[in-house]
């Protein structure tokens, strides 16, 4: 087994991550994710020289034991697409759980009683807490170490302006033509590695291999800027080219054209086709477990990560339906 990192907080699902918050889980883990491979990755080819500071870094997220990387990316040769920061791994549960379920603030890290499964006497007045969704978000599939699933383009975008405003940097969701930029890592075509769909299973889970659920991030090859699952896995959020939502590069339960760097999948109403609430959740898609998202940050001029232009005013969370 070797180490890409993992944070070492014992929980599952929202009631122990707030144990955690609450405990004061160990702090200072290098890494966040083991994985097993057959054979191991290739080293990252070097991105970018004379850039200033233009290298990875680590995000920290407010009042949790966790991390995330951000890797740096270079733009694109003609220039449409900027330098940019990507996080290494799609978002996991152990960073959206904070925003989600409010365990940064004060008198508000235990989550509804839905969550911790402890009687609703047992815990405060849930009237600031989260909407209630209607089924596990991560379904039982997995928690610590799996990418958040389950959520709709809104709780993405609101958890990036919580994140800029928790950070001061200028954190987002890709647009699609970054997206698909970082996927390719360099290279032409409809694959961000060599050897093409004969290689795939190496570098993602889809159909063929992930027998029927999503997998904890990073089990797979990273690409050539070291991104893990650009493939597959879950399909990730992105701003389309139109300036609506979409979502690119497929999932666990796509066959391999879903997973092209250039393939999309929009929303339907499949997505959230069991959800009892009238209106509709904004934050939660019953139906959509193969669903989540990744971030990127802006670089400044001096190829650090660039700083929100001023503090986003208080990021929304699923507090309503």
């Amino acid at each position: 087994m070797r180490t890409i990192g993992r944070a070492r907080a014992a929980y599952h699902g929202a009631a122990a991550c707030a144990a955690c918050a609450l405990g004061g889980c160990a702090a200072g883990i290098e890494g966040e994710y083991a994985f097993t491979l057959d054979d191991p990755p290739a080293k990252p080819e070097a991105l970018v020289r004379n850039e200033g500071e233009f290298k990875p870094f680590w995000q920290e997220i407010p009042a949790a034991a966790f991390k995330f990387h951000m890797l740096p990316a270079p733009g694109s040769a003609d220039g449409t697409v900027r330098p940019l920061y990507v996080s290494k791994t799609e978002i996991t549960w152990e960073a959206f759980d904070v925003w989600a379920y409010r365990l940064d603030e004060k008198g508000e890290q235990t989550p509804s009683s839905q969550q911790s499964g402890a009687p609703e006497t047992e815990n405060p007045d849930a009237v600031s807490r989260p909407s209630k969704p209607y089924l596990p978000p991560d379904r039982g599939f997995g928690h610590e170490g799996y990418a958040v699933i389950s959520i709709t383009f809104r709780s993405a975008e609101e958890f990036c302006k919580w994140l800029a405003a928790s950070s001061g940097l200028a954190y987002r969701l890709p647009t699609e033509d970054e997206w698909e930029h970082l996927c390719r890592a360099g290279r032409e075509g409809d694959w961000g590695f060599e050897g093409g769909p004969e290689q795939l299973g190496r570098y993602a889970w889809f159909a063929d291999n992930a027998d029927g659920r999503p997998r904890s991030v990073a089990t797979k090859r990273p690409n050539a800027w070291g991104i893990f699952d650009m493939h597959g896995n879950v399909q990730e959020w992105v701003v389309g080219r139109n300036g609506k939502p979409t979502t690119k590069g497929g999932s666990w339960r796509d066959e391999a054209d879903l997973l092209k760097a250039g393939a999309v999948q929009k929303q339907d109403s499949t997505w959230n086709a069991s959800d009892p609430n009238l209106p509709k959740s904004r934050w939660w898609l019953s139906d959509g477990n193969f669903v989540g998202f990744r971030v990127v940050c802006d670089v400044d001029a001096d190829g650090k990560p660039k700083r929100a232009p001023a503090r986003p005013e208080g990021a929304e969370r699923p507090g309503t339906p």
